[in-house]
């Protein structure tokens, strides 16, 4: 079993708090997390497989900032949650059996996509709009759909479920943000439940590290709260742009 040194882990749990703060505003932590895991030299699998377990810390904390200031009702998404759960264990129990290189071609344009949506889009405030699925459509279909690919790929899932709950269930910005967390940390679970079953994570580092995120996502879902579409929309932005030529640059 890989062992890392004591400098390389405080190294890690600081990229796990700057996660926690960027992913609880607008999606994209395992930007940082999984990049910095495999430099500490944990095998693919292995870096993913840790980065869920540190990556659920965040979500969830940031899912009860959410909800205790309002902008949430944990207990209308127990349904949907349970769908993404379901739907990420599946995902990542089929990893073995399904090439995901597809998906990799083709994320860095559907990454740029949502960049240049959130970028152009006008009219998007934290005001609600028209909704394009009813609640039962949107739950039983987007849900499930997204967190597949969480469990399959993974990068980009809380920019598709934000994009989702804007663009189809005509959220505002910040109460979608809000309502991406709960679903993100229950695909993270998901993937979790499956990945221990071929025990790949490191979990001490992973707790380690979820102890920072639980920090980072307090503070990053309170400055995300305080100023609503005006931080969340830049940021979201930013982190797609910057994972789209993440995964560009790995490609070439």
């Amino acid at each position: 079993m890989l062992e890392v040194t004591l400098t390389v882990a405080l190294l890690l749990i600081l990229a796990a708090f700057v996660a926690g703060t960027v992913d609880s505003i607008a999606g994209g932590g395992g930007l940082i997390t999984v990049p910095a895991l495999l430099l500490a030299g944990l095998p693919p699998v292995q870096a993913l497989a840790t980065n869920k377990v540190q990556g659920a810390f965040g979500a969830g904390t940031a899912a009860l900032v959410y909800a205790r200031k309002g902008h949430v009702r944990l207990a209308a998404q127990i349904l949907p949650a349970a769908l993404s759960f379901a739907a990420a264990f599946v995902g990542s129990r089929l990893v073995p059996y399904i090439p995901t290189q597809t998906f990799r071609l083709i994320l860095p344009v559907v990454l740029i996509g949502v960049a240049l949506f959130f970028a152009l889009k006008r009219g998007l405030t934290d005001a609600d709009r028209h909704e394009r699925l009813t609640p039962v459509l949107f739950t039983a279909a987007f849900v499930p759909a997204i967190a597949l690919y969480d469990g399959l790929v993974g990068p980009g899932t809380g920019s598709f479920f934000m994009i989702g709950f804007v663009l189809l269930a005509g959220y505002g910005v910040l109460r979608a943000t809000a309502h991406t967390k709960l679903l993100n940390f229950a695909s993270n679970l998901g993937s979790i439940a499956a990945f221990a079953l071929a025990g790949a994570p490191l979990w001490k580092l992973g707790l380690a590290m979820g102890a920072a995120q639980v920090l980072g996502a307090q503070l990053g879902a309170h400055f995300a709260m305080r100023n609503g579409a005006a931080l969340i929309k830049p940021l979201l932005i930013v982190t797609s742009t910057a994972m789209a030529l993440r995964l560009v640059w790995q490609m070439l």
